[in-house]
């Protein structure tokens, strides 16, 4: 996405080509080593702060590099823990303090740093991410997952969906994807992340680059450090993409945002379907699955009325044996506007028993974050409506 500021920015930036520009602007190679420790290690992005670099090294950064961009127009808690940053890259942290306007106050389950002028900004520049805790059932360590936008809004368009209820405009680069994991990280009571989910706003795939650039820093040790295990990509489905990340030796999971157990009902609710079957996702898939060992993810979204039938679940367990797969069952999270509902919970468990019935290994993921709207896109869909 276009920016205003020119400068070099950090999170792009990688060990080598961070060097190369410190040694251009007169400073010692090793220096890079340093910032790095400081923003990636320490949480640390104020260069004013990096005390074992020289003042004159200090400024200089401070005046040729950008280290954080956008700025947070929202930052939500949840009664669950889950916390929700809604960020406009258009704009500073600078614009929004400019009238020394007061910013809201902290409750459960309310808007934290509520931008109070609303002129600012715009959704066509926003993304929206979100920090999901939740207790590991295999180990029962506090799992914390970043669940990172890939471009500002959508061009897939499912009809269940906010992300893309205004379609496309524009992709993140690299930095800002990083940077996305970086900031939720420092948010009050988190700490380090453990996992990445690209399941935010945008289709990951078609922003190839980008993504997988992402991915490489936040599973590096001189980024993140996050287990490469731990990242999942989710994709609607592009086949040809999905073999091409086969071939990058990322090591990271792969999701298909499946939705539905057969074509017909798929193209009723994701435009995409119209070009792609589920025959072709299944066949990319299994060639992921070949090429790298990981066991490939179908996501299931449960909509009530539309895909959560005895009928669809049986479909869906026949789907699921074509490939080495998992499968994960979500509750739909309504969204104002659009006509789909929340599954009854009694249809929920009989959908899933009968997946396990028939021999698949099936999660229901727990609901996070409805009282903040934590669904992907609601937050920006509610901002633009404000």
């Amino acid at each position: 996405m276009a920016v205003t500021d020119n400068r070099p920015y950090f999170f792009d930036q990688t060990p080598d080509t961070l060097a190369a520009l410190l040694a251009d602007w007169g400073m010692p190679r090793f220096r890079a080593a340093q910032v790095m420790d400081w923003v990636y290690q320490k949480g640390v992005a104020n260069p004013q702060a990096m005390v074992n670099l020289s003042k004159q090294d200090r400024v200089m950064l401070v005046e040729r590099m950008v280290f954080l961009r956008g700025a947070v127009l929202q930052h939500q808690l949840a009664t669950d823990g889950t916390q929700k940053l809604l960020v406009d890259w258009s704009l500073t942290e600078d614009d929004l303090h400019a009238d020394d306007k007061p910013r809201g106050g902290e409750a459960s389950g309310t808007s934290l740093n509520v931008l109070q002028d609303t002129t600012l900004g715009s959704s066509k520049t926003q993304t929206e991410c979100v920090m999901i805790p939740a207790t590991s059932s295999d180990s029962g360590k506090l799992r914390k997952t970043a669940c990172v936008s890939s471009q500002i809004g959508c061009a897939v368009g499912c009809k269940f969906c906010a992300s893309g209820m205004g379609g496309l405009d524009g992709n993140l680069s690299p930095g800002q994807i990083v940077q996305q994991v970086w900031q939720l990280a420092q948010l009050p009571k988190v700490g380090r992340i453990s996992n990445v989910v690209f399941m935010g706003m945008g289709e990951p795939l078609t922003n190839f680059r980008a993504v997988t650039h992402a991915a490489k820093a936040m599973t590096a040790d001189w980024g993140l450090g996050i287990s490469v295990r731990k990242v999942t990509i989710s994709t609607v489905g592009v086949p040809n993409m999905m073999k091409r990340l086969a071939e990058q030796d990322l090591g990271v999971t792969l999701a298909i945002s499946l939705h539905a157990p057969n074509d017909a009902v798929r193209k009723q609710i994701i435009p995409w379907a119209e070009f792609v079957t589920i025959d072709q996702l299944i066949e990319a898939g299994r060639y992921y699955f070949e090429k790298t060992g990981r066991e490939v993810t179908l996501e299931y979204i449960l909509l009530s009325g539309v895909n959560d039938q005895p009928e669809h679940a049986r479909e869906l367990a026949e789907v699921s044996r074509k490939l080495r797969s998992n499968i994960n069952l979500i509750r739909y999270n309504e969204v104002d506007g659009l006509p789909f509902g929340r599954p009854l919970n009694e249809a929920v468990y009989v959908f899933q028993q009968i997946l396990r019935d028939a021999g698949r290994v099936v999660h229901l993921r727990a609901s996070r974050g409805r009282d903040i709207a934590a669904a992907c896109g609601q937050l920006r869909h509610e901002q633009a409506q404000a």
